[in-house]
């Protein structure tokens, strides 16, 4: 239901729900203390203390509100959901080194979950996943040393070649370390 804010499109406009209606209060009141009315205040302390009470409310229902509608679309939420479900989850595992990504299978059929777990072997990588039309899907950090390896759950909905780059700088030919996983039409 929210995936279209997920867009670029989607983050700006949820971004002016956001900060127009405070930004138009800010302004309508600098406007009325600096042109209106440049006197001292004479809105009695009682009235002050209900308005700010107020204020604070729709701040922090609306700040508590969109933390809570968000939820369900943090990666760690999914991969706990995805884990307690009963749905199949196929587990591809990713390993990354010098300019080049070891993936344990790179054909994944559209609609089915999967959980990526990332290890790098040598230094910091980035696993980013690219829709074919060029939108970044998700992105994991891989850091070499770490105990557990690095999960995220994810479902490709439409069929095609996605694109795997490393978004982290990684020595001379971090700009060739790409790799493919080819989602296939599911029967």
């Amino acid at each position: 239901m929210l995936d279209m804010l997920f867009t670029g499109w989607g983050a700006f406009w949820m971004t002016l729900f956001m900060l127009v209606p405070f930004a138009a209060i800010f302004f309508y009141v600098v406007y009325r203390k600096s042109v209106t009315d440049s006197g001292p205040g004479t809105t009695p302390p009682a009235t002050m203390s209900r308005i700010e009470g107020i204020w604070l409310a729709v701040v922090f229902v609306v700040f508590v509100g969109v933390n809570l509608g968000s939820l369900k679309y943090m990666p760690t939420i999914k991969a706990a959901h995805a884990a307690t479900s009963n749905q199949p989850l196929h587990e591809v595992d990713v390993s990354a080194t010098s300019w080049a990504f070891d993936i344990s299978n790179r054909q994944i059929e559209a609609g089915s979950t999967v959980r990526f777990s990332g290890r790098s072997k040598d230094t910091m990588h980035g696993f980013a996943v690219y829709h074919p039309d060029g939108r970044m899907l998700f992105t994991m950090m891989l850091m070499p040393g770490l105990k557990n390896p690095t999960t995220l759950v994810h479902t490709f909905k439409e069929p095609g070649k996605y694109k795997v780059r490393c978004l982290e700088y990684c020595g001379i030919a971090h700009h060739a370390m790409q790799d493919e996983l080819i989602i296939a039409r599911n029967n």
